[in-house]
């Protein structure tokens, strides 16, 4: 049965101010630099230098100023902007990261020729007829960012068909293929994680007894040797333990990812971290502060606010050129003090988070001791600063902070909880170190499994389930006990 229903509904409404303030939250030092310059271009009310007490428009227009950020400020919160899918992935109150995630995620700063330009510049420089040349671009195309070719020459050939009219065959296809094959870096356009690694033991040109068993191995025993049963490979070979070992070892110095020194954003030859946040020690603590860097101060233009006394004030004020010529200048006057207001809500809401995070986390900051940390997860500090989850987030979220022993993303400061038989709480992170120890010092003919590894832990005193262990382990990204075996 159909009806009608009166629902009242209260709505939440974000001013435009807030939602840059939102936006700008979780960009890092680098590109807010980038903001501000293109900001700077694009809004001529906008300009360097520090604002003037002279600059201060109307009283009627300051009223209204005020009455609107009071009455944005009671219909403003951060959940009626972000939902569960703007929290970042990471999720800080799970998760723990090790040294090396930190080296992954540092911020990119400077990155040469892409990997495909790079491909593209090759080809160029082998004589190949005008046919070649179009199906090595369009294999070119297909090459993922890992440096492999996914795509089957059988569908390659009618894509070629249907998109370009290209007539063509999967052996002209495979004839192309071969001379991009030869291309650097050594392994690039293979189809198979085993066609890669052949790829770059045959370029060796080397027929050392060595170079030929690794190329035995996998030519004829990958499967084998993907799952580590060595002794499988030994009977079938026919080699000693002593020469399975010198072949494996050519084998893990080769390339599994052609690309990836190319794609990688992350690549540590093409980098440099930017701090957020400069903490130094001081007699009477510490001094923390944001990394003004090249971030110039901002003021509304003086000539734009004279321009907009002028029109107002100004006889015929009815005239459809001087309402729009009004409206014009006013429209550019407010969008440059709200991002004015944006970038300073942005530091404040940052360096209060940072504070935070400073005062739970202070003895760890003494010295730098990771023993130190405490177990500390977004909820912590958004109930010390008053800010929302989601606004914690955003600030840990790609910030990085210096100190006098070193550069930390900020979400390394967090970690879970975990209580040990004497009721003690610790970081999880003081877990996975043990965890990383214990794996570290095995013997790798018989490395640990998660149960021995989960009995070595309860055994010290933390209670710990089998599946935590199994967690914190991928966690580390260190892989289960059978493929970390060694003869």
């Amino acid at each position: 049965m159909l009806g009608q229903k009166l629902q009242q509904k209260l709505l939440q409404k974000l001013s435009p101010q807030q939602i840059q303030m939102i936006k700008l939250l979780e960009v890092p030092t680098l590109q807010i630099e980038e903001r501000i310059k293109k900001e700077l271009e694009e809004n001529p009310a906008l300009e360097e230098g520090q604002e003037e007490e002279s600059m201060i428009t109307s009283p009627d227009e300051e009223e209204e100023r005020t009455e609107e950020t009071d009455k944005d400020k009671d219909e403003f919160t951060l959940d009626d902007y972000m939902d569960e899918d703007d929290i970042p992935e990471y999720r800080l109150q799970s998760n723990n990261y090790s040294k090396d995630d930190d080296k992954r995620t540092e911020i990119p700063f400077s990155v040469g020729s892409s990997f495909h330009e790079y491909l593209e510049s090759q080809l160029g420089l082998r004589y190949l007829t005008d046919k070649q040349q179009i199906l090595g671009e369009y294999i070119l195309g297909n090459i993922d960012e890992d440096g492999y070719l996914r795509r089957e020459l059988e569908n390659i050939v009618d894509d070629l068909a249907f998109l370009q009219n290209v007539d063509t065959t999967e052996e002209e296809i495979e004839e192309v293929l071969m001379i991009i094959q030869d291309m650097e870096p050594e392994g690039v356009g293979a189809r198979t994680l085993q066609e890669c690694l052949l790829i770059q033991l045959r370029k060796r040109d080397d027929s050392s007894p060595d170079i030929v068993n690794a190329i035995k191995i996998l030519d004829c025993c990958f499967e084998e040797f993907s799952k580590r049963h060595y002794e499988k490979i030994i009977a079938k070979l026919g080699l000693s333990e002593t020469e399975l070992k010198a072949a494996i070892d050519e084998i893990l110095k080769l390339n599994p990812k052609p690309g990836g020194g190319y794609n990688d954003p992350y690549n540590r030859s093409a980098q440099q971290i930017i701090p957020d946040f400069i903490l130094e020690q001081s007699e009477d603590g510490f001094d923390l502060h944001l990394n003004s860097r090249n971030m110039p101060e901002l003021r509304l233009s003086p000539d734009y606010n004279e321009m907009l006394k002028t029109y107002s004030s100004t006889n015929g004020n009815n005239k459809k050129e001087m309402k729009e010529a009004v409206q014009f200048v006013k429209q550019k006057i407010d969008a440059a003090r709200w991002f004015i207001d944006a970038i300073k809500q942005r530091q404040n809401t940052l360096l209060l988070t940072m504070n935070a995070i400073l005062s739970y986390q202070n003895d760890y900051f003494q010295e730098g001791d990771e023993t130190k940390l405490r177990p500390m997860v977004l909820k912590d500090v958004a109930e010390m600063t008053g800010l929302d989850i989601s606004t914690v987030s955003r600030v840990a979220n790609s910030k990085y902070i210096q100190t006098h022993f070193g550069i930390f993303p900020l979400k390394y400061f967090f970690s879970e909880g975990l209580q040990t038989d004497s009721g003690e709480e610790v970081s999880t992170r003081e877990i996975k170190k043990i965890l990383g120890e214990c794996i570290g010092g095995e013997d790798k003919r018989r490395p640990l499994t998660d149960e021995k590894l989960t009995d070595i832990l309860q055994e010290k005193g933390y209670q710990i389930a089998r599946r935590t262990v199994a967690k914190y382990r991928e966690q580390l990204n260190i892989p289960v006990a059978r493929l970390r075996k060694e003869i």
